[in-house]
């Protein structure tokens, strides 16, 4: 099945926002399909096929192409959808579902202009896994505070299990590792923030 982005008040925008997000990113680098399927390890053809909007990626395959753009991945997702508005109603919250993977999220506070901290809520299917490599931003802070099920949360080898009413605080320096080994969906609040230069 293929994994799609959902957005209640549009029919496919957010997905050709995100086509046109990445295609300008890799145009203001200066970069070709090529170069930027060497700095990514995403192939040409992939890219490709994103750029026109013929795919939705992974959160995998955009954790790459965020990394390569040396953005958070959230912050690649923001730019995409990003919306004239400051306040957002539930309704008008951009989703994005990566079926593959069982990960649902739901920005509800994108970042103002200057500033540079987002509210996601996120949902992990029973079982599901979300595996990062590194992280897409060197030092890139992270709040998550559990709100139902269980996550397991791996940060550089270190295993943190966490239940509903916890929080965790950390920044991000190598592999991070997403799951839930529950029965239950499991649903977190995550705020991240840029680390100021």
């Amino acid at each position: 099945m293929r994994e799609g982005f959902s957005n209640s008040s549009d029919d496919g925008r957010f997905e050709r926002q995100l086509a046109e997000r990445l295609a300008a990113l890799r145009l203001a680098a200066g970069w070709s399909l090529d170069e930027l399927a060497t700095r990514s390890g995403v192939s040409r053809a992939t890219l490709s096929r994103l750029e026109r909007a013929e795919t939705s990626p992974t959160a995998t395959l955009l954790s790459r192409l965020a990394r390569a753009h040396g953005l958070p991945l959230s912050r690649l997702l923001a730019d995409a959808e990003a919306l004239p508005v400051r306040l957002l109603r539930a309704a008008d919250q951009p989703r994005w579902h990566d079926q593959q993977s069982g990960f649902e999220r739901r920005m509800c506070c994108p970042p103002l202009a200057g500033f540079a901290t987002e509210v996601i809520e996120a949902v992990l299917a029973p079982g599901a896994e979300l595996a990062y490599d590194e992280p897409t931003v060197a030092r890139l802070e992270h709040h998550l505070c559990l709100l139902e099920g269980t996550v397991s949360l791996t940060l550089q080898g270190q295993l943190f299990a966490l239940m509903a009413g916890d929080s965790i605080s950390f920044r991000v320096l190598g592999r991070s590792v997403f799951a839930n080994p529950g029965s239950q969906p499991a649903r977190y609040l995550l705020a991240m923030t840029v680390p100021s230069l």
